[in-house]
């Protein structure tokens, strides 16, 4: 998929202008397991915004992502850390190749991944009793009225809009991919919590931020810079930003009991 793969390009904007992830995730992610929290495999890891975290908190992770140029700033940025770094997309990965984790997350990147076969690659990964954990958010004004210019503005550009996965249904019994994880019977005790988040940005770094989204960075080069110009004409020097993370997280259920 195009917009998957469009951020090597520019990873060292993604290392700068991205937000990192709070502490309090490891312990909210953890809480899950049975038992001790260890190892862990991250799925699309960027640059190591959410590996550190976890690394820092002693975990040794395996931070997997299909981009050579993001992986090259996870290196370098999580040097010291027990973190080994694969090029690899979910897809990619063969369970069998390791022995299985504690657990499995993926920050802001699970959408990426194939449906068909998801949920089977991150049930065989993960050990009896594991966790695996999502979470992620949009990064959206916080001035409302600033906010539907906005809308309007990359809506030109970018018909189909700037934010994946697109909005659950209506009657879904919680958000992407809190409904999908609840129709897995090999995943238990599936939780949806919410994590507030605010920032305050400079005008030029909340645009730079922008040109990290994968939507902004498939279009052609004048219709990005044209974009950039009319957002600079109606932003203040100043934005306040809204970044809630929303957090699903489960316990792989014990395999015979209901795999067999």
């Amino acid at each position: 998929m195009e917009r998957a793969r469009s951020f090597g390009a520019v990873a060292e904007d993604y290392e700068r202008f991205r937000p990192g992830y709070p502490d309090d995730v490891v312990a909210m992610v953890s809480e899950v397991a049975d038992g001790p929290v260890r190892r862990a495999i991250e799925i699309g890891a960027g640059t190591g915004k959410a590996t550190r975290t976890f690394a820092a908190a002693g975990i040794e992770v395996v931070a997997s992502d299909p981009d050579a140029d993001m992986l090259g700033v996870l290196r370098r940025e999580c040097a010291g850390l027990p973190v080994t770094a694969v090029r690899a997309a979910l897809e990619e990965l063969d369970p069998l190749a390791y022995e299985p984790f504690d657990l499995l997350y993926a920050a802001a990147a699970w959408h990426w991944t194939a449906p068909a076969t998801r949920w089977d690659l991150a049930t065989a990964l993960v050990r009896d009793g594991g966790a695996v954990a999502f979470f992620g958010g949009p990064f959206v004004l916080g001035d409302d009225e600033v906010a539907a210019i906005e809308d309007e503005l990359i809506a030109a550009y970018a018909p189909d809009g700037r934010h994946l996965p697109p909005p659950s249904p209506a009657d879904a019994p919680m958000l992407f991919p809190g409904d999908e994880m609840l129709a897995d019977g090999r995943l238990c005790d599936v939780r949806e919590r919410e994590v507030p988040r605010r920032f305050t940005l400079a005008r030029a770094d909340y645009v730079r931020h922008l040109d990290t989204i994968s939507a902004i960075r498939i279009l052609p080069p004048a219709d990005r810079s044209a974009l950039f110009a009319d957002l600079v004409a109606v932003l203040p020097e100043r934005v306040e930003v809204r970044a809630d993370l929303m957090v699903h997280t489960a316990r792989r259920a014990p395999r015979g009991v209901i795999d067999g």
